[in-house]
């Protein structure tokens, strides 16, 4: 009877499993970056493999068109041929997050670069973010050492608050990234290097990014030559990686550099899918998509962890008003302007005060120090409104009493903006320099 029993229990798992249909399209259009596919239905966000063998490759869905999917390549040039199939392989949703990536350098699409091996043991987590209540993010209350005197007095950041650094090309944005990276009082440090040269990223790694700073980082790397998908998905991978870290409740500095690629990025894909250009060529999808990806950032009430995120933003030609420019300092917390004339005078950090705000120092500063930090001001924008008149030799000395006292503190002003690459200076020596030169003033 058992041997009976057993013969049925055993023929019933031999039942056959009819195998499920395999979602199979064609390609029908591609121009060397947008693809059309036929006979393929699957969500925006989907990773295709089109092609076969060693010649295929992955692309992206981003849109429809006219009964076609849209997609777009993420490698290079193919050789792919009319009707090549396309198979859809997975979306992109998960980044990988946790204490595995520290030391690590990834790509857009989370493989490992550095000839390290595979990365095991790491967690997953929602590459787009995952929703959260405004009411769970908690107010920026304390201060951030990051090591630039200038940056610590005058433009206290603090722990959660977003600031872009906004300046033309070639003004010093990656070198101050660099004294920051090494000297910053944060648990973890990830950096994504979206749309920069490759010359750059290996720069960045051996010069501003080694030592002890490398074993407490990460790095997204995706240079310029790389799809524009895969530099948009860069930057939220980095911003996924540094959310992982915040769910622990460790501080963390996201650095992306740049935002203003991300934009690029955005706007090659917008205009590829046919969407209008507005202001300089950007369609409205390439803005909207920067609060999406900023607001992911800030404090955890709920944790206790941060995200103190630093955003370069490029302003070509140095055009402040620069779309990219003007919807970056309208989101974000406070932003850092380099000049161009204090780099041509050999003053770097060439941090141009004036035009430069933190919106939370006045939350996170004593009142000593606001205070030294508002009389440092007053005196420079003193001496810059009346600069050619001095230069000029035109003014005299004792006419106005607010520009002697601008000329005796410029000097003493210039020195506490400069400061060597290799320097760092704490927080509290660089307020307790601020308030003891201008505190009473």
């Amino acid at each position: 009877m058992l041997k009976g029993f057993a013969d049925d229990y055993l023929d019933a798992l031999c039942v056959t499993v009819p195998p499920l249909p395999e979602v199979t399209g064609r390609l029908a259009s591609y121009d060397g970056l947008l693809m059309e596919a036929v006979g393929l239905s699957v969500p925006v966000g989907t990773l295709c493999r089109v092609g076969s063998g060693a010649g295929a490759i992955e692309a992206e869905v981003i849109g429809f068109r006219s009964g076609r999917t849209l997609m777009m390549n993420l490698g290079g040039p193919a050789p792919l041929l009319p009707d090549a199939p396309v198979k859809p392989v997975g979306g992109p949703g998960e980044a990988q997050v946790g204490a595995a990536l520290l030391g690590r350098v990834v790509d857009g699409a989370g493989r490992p670069i550095d000839n390290q091996g595979p990365i095991r043991g790491a967690k997953s987590w929602p590459i787009a973010g995952r929703h959260q209540n405004p009411l769970d993010r908690g107010r920026v209350l304390e201060p951030l050492d990051v090591g630039v005197r200038a940056i610590n007095g005058l433009l206290t950041v603090g722990k959660g608050q977003r600031i872009g650094i906004m300046a033309g090309s070639g003004v010093g944005k990656s070198v101050l990234l660099g004294m920051i990276v090494r000297s910053v009082k944060a648990d973890v440090v990830v950096v994504g290097l979206i749309g920069e040269r490759s010359r750059e990223v290996t720069d960045f790694l051996e010069t501003k990014i080694s030592g002890e700073a490398r074993a407490r980082s990460v790095v997204v790397a995706v240079p310029a030559n790389h799809s524009p998908v895969l530099r948009i998905r860069g930057a939220m991978r980095a911003t996924a990686i540094a959310e992982g870290f915040r769910a622990e409740g460790k501080n963390v500095l996201l650095i992306l550099d740049s935002l203003t690629r991300v934009a690029h990025a955005g706007r090659e894909i917008g205009l590829a899918l046919g969407e209008p250009a507005s202001a300089r060529g950007y369609p409205p999808s390439a803005i909207a998509m920067l609060p999406n990806l900023i607001e992911r950032a800030g404090v955890d009430a709920h944790s206790g962890g941060s995200i103190t995120a630093i955003y370069t933003v490029l302003a070509d030609g140095d055009d402040g008003s620069d779309p990219v420019v003007d919807s970056a300092r309208s989101i974000l917390d406070g932003h850092i302007v380099l000049s161009r004339a204090l780099a041509e005078r050999a003053v770097y950090p060439a941090i141009d005060i004036g035009p430069s705000v933190s919106r939370v120092m006045t939350d996170i500063a004593d009142k000593p120090h606001v205070r030294a930090a508002r009389v440092l001001r007053r005196h420079l924008a003193t001496y810059e409104e009346n600069r050619d008149l001095i230069l000029m030799g035109a003014y005299r000395g004792g006419a106005d009493p607010a520009i002697d006292k601008a000329l005796a503190c410029h000097p003493a002003i210039m020195d506490y903006i400069r400061q060597d690459e290799d320097e760092a200076i704490p927080i509290e020596a660089a307020v307790a320099e601020l308030t003891g030169v201008f505190g009473d003033a």
